[in-house]
């Protein structure tokens, strides 16, 4: 299988090449870039020069990429807006899609509005495009060829909180969440806050009350909950370079068993979930690189609280990595290929 990765200057789409230059079942046949065309990829990226021999990046041109005959799956590294542009053609052209935009992850165009500042750029396409979080969808997605891979905070939420909502075991209303984020989320933004003198022994709070992911996480919560899920999302730029720490407190409807004996069916074969036991608590370094999410919760009998923590390295589980993951069950490789 041939693949290629649109918007490859990023850390995402670093982590895509890195990823695909090693896996088993994929030759890594195109990688774009509008402002690095035509330099070698080993240059811009000398990590892996190991990995990508000669390739070097090419223009990404939407309607090119789609007549290649010899490309048969599309990864978008693109920002929200810019993806629906190459997504609309490669999905016309009978290509497999997986996007890592926002594009294609809420189902409201209202609402993608609202967070996001403009008008929905292919509306057409949404009911083609599942939103996968792979340990938690059923495999009616696995017939999709445009695929929305989920958010970074979002997963960080999502792994632990729906299946509880599903079963009742905690309440949808009340809900807060905290999450802490490594300072690559931000991609390779160039601004004051994430520069090395201001990041360093320094974390803050920032986007409150209404993050853009605030809006995937809670149309996604509401879909579990069968219920209207109104939370609190507050997240915080921490120093380091990669990894999201969740906290969410949600009010118990059931026992700390309860909660344990669902996420061990739901996660049981998952290989990338490991559920911790109650009071050990989640570590970034210890997913740092990985494409796993750690996650455990204590009940606090004073307040009636779940307290659940987990942690995901950002630019692998909650973007390229868990992208590969979607490839990997769409075309029926073992799911661990190009991971491990």
């Amino acid at each position: 299988m041939n693949a290629a990765v649109i918007g490859a200057s990023g850390y995402s789409g670093e982590e895509l090449v890195r990823l695909l230059s090693r896996h088993p079942n994929v030759t890594l046949a195109a990688v774009t870039s509008r402002s690095l065309a035509g330099k070698p990829v080993a240059d811009v990226m000398p990590a892996l020069r190991h990995l990508v021999g000669e390739l070097e990046f090419t223009h990404s041109d939407p309607v090119v990429l789609a007549a290649r005959e010899d490309l048969d799956v599309f990864f978008l590294a693109l920002p929200h807006g810019v993806a629906s542009e190459y997504a609309d053609p490669l999905f016309q052209a009978g290509k497999t899609v997986i996007d890592l935009s926002a594009d294609f992850r809420l189902k409201s165009t209202a609402v993608y509005e609202q967070y996001y500042g403009q008008a929905h750029p292919a509306p057409h396409l949404l009911a083609a495009a599942p939103y996968v979080i792979p340990e938690l969808a059923d495999d009616q997605w696995k017939s999709a060829s445009l695929i929305a891979c989920p958010g970074c905070y979002p997963t960080s939420v999502q792994l632990p909180l729906v299946p509880l909502l599903k079963q009742g075991i905690v309440k949808p209303a009340g809900i807060v969440i905290n999450s802490y984020s490594g300072v690559s989320g931000a991609g390779r933004t160039v601004a004051e806050d994430f520069i090395y003198c201001e990041r360093n022994e320094s974390m803050k709070g920032y986007g409150m009350p209404k993050h853009r992911h605030l809006s995937e996480i809670e149309e996604q919560l509401e879909k579990a909950a069968f219920a209207d899920c109104i939370v609190q999302f507050n997240p915080h730029l921490a120093p380091m370079s990669r990894g999201i720490s969740t906290t969410i407190v949600a009010k118990a409807n059931g026992s700390l068993d309860n909660l344990y004996a669902s996420w061990n069916a739901t996660f049981a074969g998952k290989p990338f979930v490991n559920v911790l036991p109650s009071g050990s608590y989640p570590d970034t370094k210890h997913v740092s690189g990985t494409n796993r999410a750690d996650i455990s919760a204590v009940y606090d009998p004073r307040t009636d609280n779940f307290v659940i923590t987990s942690v995901i390295d950002n630019l692998l589980k909650g973007a390229s990595g868990q992208a590969v993951q979607l490839l990997n069950l769409k075309f029926g490789f073992a799911e661990t290929a190009g991971l491990l």
